[in-house]
C-alpha cells in the first residue's frame, strides 16, 4: 500500500509542495497485506498534522472499504473517491484515524489539529492589549510557539512581573523571561522603647515581748507571737536561769536586779525604687532583631543521683532585653511584634539551696503586636498597683486594758505602690552618609594614650582594590527572587549550660557535678 498526503487548497503551487511531502510519508507506509483472504495486520501509526479550518487529503493505493475517526469534534474524515479521504481540522486537539481497504488491510494515523494562526494571533493580541493597559510604560513582548507563550521585557518590580505572568497565562503555558529593575534597599526601622517604673513601699511595725529570769522566783515569758520572743531556761545545777535571744528586734532592755527584761519592735521604713530603661534597636523591614544589656548569673540546681545529691551550676540571663519584628504594610504603617523586658536580681527575696544564696529576679516585660505610623507612639503597657497589708495581734484581756494594753499588743502595716509605663516609638531611618561625624560618649576621664601612631583602619575604600562595581540596573526575575531569600540564621555559640530567657530547651550543666 502507498499513501500520498496533500493539502487541498486553491493555490496550485501549495498543492505541489504538499505532494512532495506525501512522497516522504509514503516511505513510512505499511507493507502490503497478505495475499491470503481474511488475513490482516496492523501497521505502525503515521503522523498527520492539520490546522483548524484546513484540509489534508490522504491517497490510498487500494480501494477503501471503511473509515473511522476517534473524536469527531476534533477532526472530520470524508471519502471523496474510492481511493481518497479528506481530513478536515475542526478544533485543536489530537485523535486517531483508521482506514480499512477492500483486501482486509488496515492503516492507522495519529492526527494532530493545531490552532489556526489567526486564532493564536488573536489571543496574543488580546494579551498585549491587557499588558499595555495594566503595565503602562513597561516594554513587554509576547510570542508563542505551539501552546507555549514566551514573555520578555523589563518590569518595575516583582509585583508587576507576577501580574504580567498572570495575564499571559490566559494564552497558554508561560515561560517567564522578564527582567526586573533592581529595587532600592529595604527600609530600616528604629524602635525606641521606654521603660519607666517607680516602686514605693512604707512599713510600720510595733510589738513587745517581756520575759523573767527569776523575778518572784518565776521563769516566764510573754509574747503576742508576731515577733520572735526570747527563750528562757534554767541553767544546769540550779545555778540560775538564762535567756537566749534569737532576735532582739530593735530595742532591748534587761534589769539584772529584777531579773526582768523586754524586747521591743518599733520601726518605720520607707523605700523607693526607680527604673528607667531606654533601649533602641534597628532592624530591616520584616527581619527580627534582638538586644540584651545585662548579664548572666550562676545558680545551683540540686539533682538526685545514685551516689547522693549532685549540684549543677546553671546560668540565667537578666537585664534590659528587646526583641521585635517590624513590618511595613501596604498602607504605609508599621506593624510591630514587640517583646521588651527589664529584669534585675532581687536578693531581698533570695532563697537558700544547699548553702547557696539564690537571688530572685524582678521582671517587667510585655509581649504584644501593634500597628502605628512612622514616629507615632503607643503606650503598650501600664500598671498601677496599690497594696496595703495590716496584721494585728494581742493577748486576750491584757491587750484590752486602756493604756497598759499597748504593751500586750503587736501590729504590722505594709503599703506598696507600683507604677509602670512602657512606650514604643518606631521610626524609619536612613544610614549616615560617609564622612559624617559619628556619635560618641562623653567619657568622664581620658583614656591612656595609644601605643601606636599608625591608624588601625582599613585602606581607603576609593583604592582600586576596594572599589566595588556599580550595581546592575536590572536583574532576571529568578535571580532577584533568589537574592531576596532569607539569609542563613546567625548561630552564636554559647558556653555549655547557658540558656536565654524564655528558651524552650532545658539548660545543660555548665560544670561537672560535685557530690555533696
Amino acid at each position: 500500500m502507498r499513501v500520498k498526503v496533500g493539502i487541498v487548497i486553491a493555490c496550485c503551487s501549495a498543492i505541489s509542495l504538499l505532494l512532495c511531502a506525501a512522497q516522504a510519508v509514503a516511505a513510512q507506509a505499511s507493507p502490503p497485506a497478505s495475499s491470503s483472504p481474511g488475513v490482516s495486520f496492523q501497521d505502525s501509526a503515521n503522523e498527520l498534522s492539520v490546522s483548524v479550518g484546513k484540509t489534508v487529503l490522504v491517497d490510498c493505493a487500494k480501494p477503501i472499504s471503511r473509515v473511522a475517526i476517534g473524536l469527531g469534534e476534533v477532526a472530520e474524515a470524508t471519502a471523496i473517491t474510492p481511493k481518497e479521504i479528506m481530513i478536515n481540522g475542526k478544533a485543536p486537539g489530537e485523535t486517531s484515524l483508521i482506514i480499512w481497504d477492500t483486501r482486509g488491510g488496515r492503516q492507522f494515523f495519529n492526527i494532530t489539529v493545531r490552532p489556526g494562526a489567526s486564532a493564536t494571533e488573536t489571543k496574543l493580541e488580546a494579551v498585549r492589549r491587557e499588558l499595555r493597559a495594566e503595565l503602562p510604560g513597561q516594554p513587554l513582548k509576547v510570542s508563542s510557539e505551539g501552546d507555549i507563550v514566551y514573555l520578555r521585557g523589563t518590569v518595575k518590580d516583582l509585583t508587576n512581573s507576577a501580574r504580567a505572568v498572570q495575564i499571559a497565562s490566559t494564552a497558554g503555558k508561560v515561560v517567564n523571561l522578564l527582567n526586573v529593575n533592581v529595587p532600592t534597599a529595604d527600609p530600616q526601622i528604629l524602635l525606641k522603647v521606654r521603660f519607666a517604673s517607680v516602686d514605693r513601699s512604707k512599713a510600720q511595725q510595733w510589738g513587745i515581748n517581756v520575759f523573767s529570769t527569776g523575778l518572784g522566783n518565776t521563769l516566764a515569758a510573754m509574747s503576742t507571737g508576731q515577733y520572735s520572743p526570747p527563750s528562757v531556761s534554767t541553767a544546769s545545777g540550779n545555778s540560775g536561769s538564762s535567756a537566749s535571744l534569737s532576735n532582739e528586734l530593735n530595742l532591748f532592755a534587761f534589769f539584772p536586779g529584777l531579773n526582768f527584761g523586754a524586747t521591743i519592735q518599733d520601726l518605720q521604713t520607707k523605700g523607693v525604687v526607680e527604673v528607667l530603661a531606654q533601649p533602641n534597636l534597628l532592624a530591616t523591614n520584616g527581619k527580627q532583631a534582638s538586644f540584651l544589656a545585662g548579664g548572666e548569673y550562676p545558680y545551683p540546681v540540686a539533682q538526685a543521683t545514685s551516689g547522693g545529691v549532685s549540684i549543677t551550676i546553671m546560668f540565667k540571663e537578666y537585664g534590659v532585653r528587646l526583641n521585635f519584628i517590624p513590618t511595613i504594610t501596604p498602607r504605609g504603617t508599621i506593624r510591630l511584634q514587640v517583646a521588651p523586658e527589664v529584669s534585675a536580681l532581687d536578693f531581698t527575696n533570695a532563697v537558700q539551696l544547699s548553702g547557696f544564696d539564690v537571688p530572685a529576679i524582678t521582671t517587667r516585660k510585655v509581649k504584644t503586636e501593634v500597628e502605628l505610623a512612622d514616629r507615632q507612639s503607643f503606650v503598650i503597657g501600664g500598671l498601677l498597683d496599690n497594696r496595703e497589708t495590716e496584721t494585728f495581734q494581742k493577748i486576750p484581756f491584757l491587750g484590752d486594758i486602756p493604756v497598759l494594753g499597748k504593751f500586750f499588743q503587736s501590729s504590722s502595716k505594709n503599703r506598696t505602690n507600683t507604677e509602670l509605663i512602657v512606650i514604643v516609638t518606631p521610626e524609619i531611618v536612613a544610614p549616615m552618609e560617609a564622612g559624617t561625624h559619628l556619635p560618641a560618649l562623653n567619657y568622664p576621664t581620658e583614656f591612656m594614650p595609644s601605643n601606636s601612631y599608625v591608624p588601625t583602619y582599613t585602606p581607603d575604600a576609593k583604592t582600586p582594590a576596594n572599589t566595588q562595581p556599580a550595581p546592575p540596573a536590572v536583574l532576571p526575575v529568578e535571580k532577584l527572587i533568589e537574592s531576596m531569600k532569607p539569609e542563613t540564621p546567625l548561630i552564636i555559640e554559647e558556653s555549655t549550660g547557658r540558656f536565654g530567657a524564655g528558651s524552650a530547651a532545658a539548660p545543660s550543666p555548665a560544670t561537672s557535678p560535685a557530690n555533696q
